[in-house]
């Protein structure tokens, strides 16, 4: 049986551009010569797993160890340089809620321009702009612009946009809960219902007790690489003890 996720030896390399400062005439003679020191980045190097229906996959690591990378490259935001990434289904990721939102829009404007960009049909996204509104509780301001909006409710609003299906992949990067009290233990309980409902899920967080309750299995990721993958007590226990 195929898995919804599949990461198949993916690498991620960013080049980064350096040019060492010296004086206005060697500045000058590297411009005119296109001189420059190259450097690269493994974001990621070599990362291979899989997650079946219904499983909970973790991911922990410290800072910069490629977890919102490998995140993004799930989603579909990001390419891999090399290697291969299949996702069977569609997918809802909750990484950088909102990103996509233009403030000069409406709220009615934007719920279809971020289902567009999340991959749904924007006839559809216009036909669930009433609950997908009412569930955020901004309804009374879908006609206004969003630049009028407090960031807990664009926090709300995006949330509510991205969680609005029942996903074959859950993509969940440090994004538990948004908003006031009220609102957070409603997105959890959305949250929950997603995680029930048979998804594919890969988690990133720090919370470790947190993970601990949820995953089935773990990955904990250092520079870019596999630290160490299995059992989610296991790995986490590892982690936390190295912390």
């Amino acid at each position: 049986m195929k898995h919804p996720i599949e990461v198949q030896d993916v690498s991620l390399r960013y080049r980064l551009d350096r040019a060492n400062v010296g004086t206005m005439k060697e500045t000058a003679v590297r411009t005119l010569r296109r001189q420059r020191k190259i450097e690269w980045l493994d974001a990621l190097d070599g990362i291979s797993f899989e997650v079946a229906r219904g499983e909970i996959f973790g991911v922990v690591g410290p800072n910069g160890a490629g977890k919102s990378t490998l995140m993004k490259i799930i989603a579909r935001v990001l390419p891999p340089t090399t290697g291969r990434v299949i996702v069977r289904g569609q997918v809802a990721p909750m990484i950088e809620l909102g990103s996509g939102m233009n403030p000069e829009l409406t709220a009615r404007e934007n719920i279809i321009l971020y289902g567009a960009m999340l991959g749904r049909d924007p006839r559809h996204m216009r036909e669930r702009v009433d609950p997908i509104v009412e569930w955020a509780g901004v309804e009374e301001f879908v006609d206004v612009p969003t630049r009028s909006y407090s960031s807990g409710m664009m926090a709300r609003l995006a949330f509510s946009v991205a969680t609005d299906i029942e996903p074959e992949v859950l993509v969940v990067d440090e994004v538990l809960s948004v908003g006031d009290q009220a609102f957070g233990e409603k997105s959890r309980k959305r949250m929950n219902r997603l995680i029930n409902s048979g998804s594919a899920v890969v988690v990133v967080s720090h919370a470790i007790e947190m993970l601990g309750t949820l995953a089935t299995r773990a990955m904990w990721m250092e520079r870019g690489r596999i630290k160490m993958m299995g059992p989610a007590d296991e790995v986490l226990g590892g982690y936390q003890a190295s912390v």
